[in-house]
């Protein structure tokens, strides 16, 4: 177990880059109880440090060289299974990961999960299907709300629950693709299944240029439908969490609902300017998840949830 000093300077380091790397997330987690504040803030600097080594960057920066990808994915694993076996790491934001996966019982096969995501952006993948682009925000998303959810206090055994928790992150990472379509095309990136492009029938590399502007809005809109179905999934898991970490849940889940719902009604102006979520609606979305959280009795989906984690993995 690590010694008081020295887990107080990981949370302060943590506390740091959070603050530098997210401040939404940096706002957000001033929610939680204390505890709990600063176990998230352990778990996102691992994550920040995993995505910085993998894209060759510092905190979100620009890209930097791509060449040597499986030495740095080698290198990331390398670090993180020390993490696990409690020995030092030689870097703040993976021996964090020691501290708050001790504490909380995370395993060595959800970081796995979450590395894999990396992996995947890394190696300039593509979605063939929607099922490869649900596994891509299973990995990048999804996974971390896993971990998330153990970090506030949910049983690692608990899989239905750890399952509701995996669809706030799907909802998060969907709401990004549909705002991000026509950054992420500057980048050479593109997360929209390619057969919804076939579907479309866009050319290849062409599904930002002006004249598909209208397609694209029809993609975005039916993004934005799978958002909504996994966030309102994502309720069912928030109504067993402790009273602070379910008004965060459902503050988040409301702030990146409103994103996509945005682009949604935006249309084919979607892209013309970044879509946000201004400060006074967020503590609007905050005042209200606070009520649902105190009243505790979320809308349901429609129907049976019949999904889970297991079906956004690789077969």
């Amino acid at each position: 177990m690590v010694n008081p000093e020295r887990r107080a300077e990981l949370v302060a380091h943590a506390r740091a880059t959070i603050k530098h790397g997210s401040q939404s997330f940096s706002a957000a987690s001033q929610l939680f109880d204390s505890k709990t504040r600063e176990r998230a803030w352990l778990l996102y600097a691992w994550c920040r440090q995993c995505d910085d080594i993998a894209d060759n960057q510092v905190l979100g920066g620009e890209l930097g060289d791509q060449s040597d990808l499986d030495e740095r994915l080698a290198h990331i694993r390398r670090l993180t299974a020390l993490a696990f076996e409690g020995k030092p790491t030689g870097d703040p934001a993976f021996d964090a990961l020691g501290v708050v996966a001790e504490e909380c019982g995370l395993t060595p096969a959800m970081a796995e999960d979450v590395i894999a995501g990396f992996a995947l952006d890394a190696d300039d993948w593509r979605p063939r299907t929607e099922a490869d682009m649900m596994r891509y925000c299973y990995h990048v998303a999804g996974a971390v709300g896993v971990m998330m959810a153990v970090v506030m206090g949910v049983d690692p055994e608990d899989q239905d629950t750890l399952d509701r928790a995996n669809d706030l992150g799907l909802a998060f990472q969907l709401s990004n693709i549909a705002r991000d379509i026509v950054e992420d095309d500057a980048a050479g990136r593109c997360y929209l299944p390619i057969n919804w492009l076939v579907e479309q029938d866009i050319e290849p590399g062409q599904h930002t240029k002006p004249h598909h502007r209208e397609e694209l809005a029809e993609m975005a809109a039916r993004l934005v439908a799978l958002v909504e179905k996994h966030e309102a999934a994502a309720r069912v898991g928030a109504e067993r969490l402790p009273f602070r970490s379910r008004w965060a849940v459902l503050a988040a889940a409301r702030i990146y609902g409103a994103i996509g719902r945005k682009v949604r009604d935006r249309g084919t102006e979607a892209w013309n300017s970044r879509t946000f979520v201004p400060r006074w609606e967020k503590a609007l979305y905050g005042m209200r998840a606070f009520l649902s959280a105190a009243i505790n009795r979320e809308k349901h989906p429609d129907g049976e949830i019949t999904w889970g984690i297991k079906d956004f993995r690789p077969a």
